[in-house]
């Protein structure tokens, strides 16, 4: 053992040696090889001297400026370096706090229970509206349009924290998650909730629990109206707000801030209305599922009335007007009377029509109705009193003394001139000449022989004939009708003188009746009655185009009354004032 040990201790040395050996050559090969240039003093003192000359080359104040946005770059990288380390941290912070706390608050939130659940008080939501823009007002419809920003405020103690934050804004996808009220407009008719370019809604969540929930909306509500004074009437138009399904024991509406409840934004107007006043309060509603308690609001507005003063009732009053003009055309020109008056009648059925295509058919007459049937009315008396007016001149006006067949038979005689001019000569001599107020009339079973001065037509032999006119027409200064049939000479014994002699009083009523019927006799008798007024006028009278005494009085009874019309129409409906009262209102 002991020889065995030797020899493996004297190997162990000699490679401990050979090793040492080998690890102190390859030092020495190394530090030859990485041997560094030897720096004497005078290359040092070089060194020295060109730097302290390139720096002396650069004035003082430069080296002083770049020295100062150095150390201000440094500054501020430095500052804003500190800034985000220090926002950064706290920003993630409170987020994480924000969301801890709503995962805190939801954990054990029960959405479909009211907030005061369990605590025998109803849940109190006070509500205000800001109005941005108001209209159309449909009177065919019976509706209104409105776009809005509505509020609600409510507490639910269950959201309710601690934190240096006094609220939260919220995300609306929070809405699915918490309480809300189950809001409706009772008279509705199609709401929306503006969306572009997000929904446009608010929620907010205060220390105390309490919420604010807003949102846009364009609401769209029945109003009924009452248009019997249309177009000068006051409408009142209802906004009813309350809960679907909880009555008024588990949720009450409130206004909030009760004189501003209801605002509008500065300077907003309506087309056809001015709002006038408004109205709002609270008051519970009863149906079939319970009482529930109702936010009721009234918008009360006054129409402009200058759109149908400019199309209806200025071009109404002119057109009666312009029928009027029928009264001074002569009585003769039965086409243009009656063409100007069925104009007129025509137009004024083309307003009614077309002021009628934006109202309701409604049982009643309006204000405007009225208007349009008087105009109708005047219009249509104007046609009537020319109807009068040439029935009357046809039928016993008195201004033909003659019939037609009394020339047809008195051309049929045969006589020539100079015996019709002898028989004249010897009237002239038994009877004086200026005796014009005696009227001969022949009887119907004479034969005639005449003693006429007849005119030219009958010389010539052309007579007229039957039916060729039928009543001809004289002016009060032209001709007398005793020219033409002068008074009858008493020798011939087919001849009968009548003297005409008061005829017997007939009241006006007998006398339209008799007009109206078409007496003959009555007929008759006037026409004797005018031609011996007309004879006491002189031989130098004329009764061609005479001005009917119906059209004298309705020159100035048309105009009155109509006048008188519109008077009492523009105090009743212009000047009645509609007072507003919540008992009045439809709701």
């Amino acid at each position: 053992m002991n020889m065995l040990r030797q020899p493996l201790t004297f190997l162990t040395s000699f490679l401990i040696y050979f090793n040492l050996l080998e690890g102190h050559w390859s030092q020495g090969t190394s530090m030859e090889a990485t041997k560094m240039p030897v720096i004497t003093s005078e290359f040092k003192a070089s060194r020295i001297y060109e730097s302290f000359r390139a720096l002396s080359t650069v004035p003082v104040q430069t080296r002083l400026s770049r020295r100062h946005v150095n150390e201000t770059s440094h500054f501020e990288s430095g500052r804003a370096v500190r800034k985000t380390r220090l926002r950064t941290p706290s920003a993630d912070m409170l987020s994480r706090n924000i969301s801890s706390i709503l995962e805190n608050l939801l954990k054990r939130y029960e959405q479909s229970q009211l907030p005061t659940h369990g605590q025998g008080m109803p849940t109190v939501v006070r509500t205000n509206i800001l109005i941005r823009s108001m209209g159309p007002v449909s009177e065919l419809d019976m509706d209104y349009s409105m776009d809005c920003y509505f509020r609600q405020y409510w507490r639910d103690k269950r959201l309710s924290f601690q934190g240096p934050i006094k609220s939260l804004s919220l995300s609306i996808k929070m809405l699915d998650k918490i309480w809300r009220p189950d809001t409706y407009f009772y008279n509705g008719k199609h709401s929306h909730i503006h969306t572009i370019t997000v929904p446009n809604k608010l929620l907010r969540l205060d220390q105390d629990g309490g919420i604010l929930y807003s949102m846009r909306l364009t609401i769209k509500a029945t109003c009924p109206m009452e248009l019997k004074n249309f177009p000068m009437d006051r409408q009142s138009c209802p906004l009813i707000i309350g809960s679907y399904g909880y009555t008024n024991q588990q949720l009450v509406y409130e206004w909030q801030n009760h004189d501003d409840a209801v605002s509008f934004v500065p300077g907003m107007t309506l087309n056809q209305f001015d709002l006038i006043s408004m109205m709002h309060r609270n008051f519970t509603s009863t149906r079939r599922e319970g009482d529930f308690s109702v936010l009721h609001v009234a918008f009360n507005l006054k129409r402009h009335t200058g759109y149908f003063l400019i199309q209806v009732y200025v071009p109404c009053i002119l057109i009666v007007v312009l029928s009027w003009v029928s009264f001074w055309i002569h009585r003769e020109a039965t086409s243009d009377r009656v063409g100007l008056c069925v104009t007129a009648v025509l137009t004024l059925s083309t307003i009614s029509l077309d002021s009628r295509t934006d109202l309701p058919k409604v049982k009643y007459a309006t204000a405007l109705d009225w208007f349009l049937l008087m105009s109708f009315l005047y219009c249509i008396a104007t046609l009537l009193e020319f109807a009068g007016v040439h029935y009357f001149t046809k039928l016993g006006s008195g201004e033909i003394p003659r019939m037609e067949e009394e020339w047809e038979d008195i051309g049929a005689l045969g006589f020539t001139s100079g015996e019709i001019a002898d028989a004249a000569e010897a009237s002239d001599d038994s009877e004086p000449a200026n005796s014009d107020s005696d009227v001969f009339v022949f009887a119907d079973h004479d034969t005639l022989h005449c003693e006429l001065p007849l005119p030219a037509d009958l010389n010539g032999g052309a007579y007229p004939k039957r039916n060729a006119f039928s009543c001809p027409i004289y002016n009060n200064q032209q001709e007398n009708p005793a020219h033409i049939f002068p008074k009858l000479s008493s020798h011939t014994s087919t001849m009968e003188r009548t003297t005409q002699t008061e005829p017997p009083a007939v009241s006006r009523m007998r006398q339209m009746w008799l007009c109206l019927k078409g007496d003959v006799k009555f007929r008759r008798q006037r026409e004797r009655d005018a031609a011996a007024e007309k004879s006491v006028q002189g031989r130098g009278a004329s009764y061609v185009n005479s001005i009917s005494l119906i059209d004298r009085v309705a020159r100035v009874a048309f105009p009155m009354t109509f006048a008188l019309f519109n008077l009492l129409y523009w105090l009743a409906y212009g000047m009645y004032k509609k007072e507003f009262s919540w008992s009045m209102i439809k709701a």
